[in-house]
């Protein structure tokens, strides 16, 4: 399967996730900062469905600040049922928007860890493939997602994916599952406990899980 049709495909198997979650459920919070499980869903889908004069509008009232500008564009659009937010999701499953500079690897990168900022908290299982994983691992440690997408300051570490065998860096060792790494490289220490190694406690105390 091609990048772009991974992304499709993950985009609608999520939309249909998502269809199955109870009120309560959708209002719980998420692994992304203060934004519950329905937020961050409403996130996924402000670059293809966000008019461009609505995002410069979040733009200025943010005052340049790209993270401040999606989370004004989280509060103005999540003032609608599930069912949009899965519908804004099925409808723009196709769609090509990247970050400028960036290629097909952003999106799937935010698609994959927004969906276990979503999941975990929840206890449910998104059925993701493991291969396509390797990408977002590779995205999470190249130059492009300090732009961003990870916070500032990572430790160096030698990380392993240990059911990829993928493998990068230097400095003390951290290994585990894909998914468990991923979002610990991306700043987030919620499956921390599936990771070993002497740079654990490292790793955990960026990711404020001391």
């Amino acid at each position: 399967m091609d990048p772009w049709s991974q992304i499709a495909a993950e985009r609608r198997s999520l939309a249909d996730l998502l269809d199955t979650l109870r009120p309560e459920q959708w209002a719980t919070p998420s692994l992304c900062g203060a934004w519950s499980v329905k937020e961050v869903a409403v996130h996924l889908s402000a670059g293809p469905a966000v008019p461009g004069r609505t995002f410069l509008k979040a733009i200025v009232a943010a005052r340049g600040r790209f993270d401040r500008a999606n989370e004004l564009v989280v509060r103005w659009r999540s003032d609608v049922g599930p069912e949009q937010v899965t519908g804004w999701l099925r409808q723009y499953a196709e769609d090509r928007f990247t970050p400028p500079t960036m290629d097909w690897h952003a999106p799937f990168s935010e698609l994959r860890i927004h969906t276990q900022d979503m999941v975990v908290p929840l206890g449910l299982d998104a059925g993701v493939p493991l291969e396509p994983w390797r990408d977002v691992l590779e995205f999470l440690v190249s130059r492009a997602a300090r732009r961003g997408f990870v916070p500032r300051g990572r430790p160096d570490l030698a990380v392993t994916a240990t059911d990829l065998g993928w493998s990068h860096g230097s400095g003390p060792a951290v290994a585990g599952p894909a998914a468990a790494l991923a979002l610990a490289l991306a700043g987030r220490g919620a499956l921390a406990d599936r990771l070993e190694g002497p740079g654990v406690p490292a790793l955990r105390a960026w990711c404020g899980n001391p």
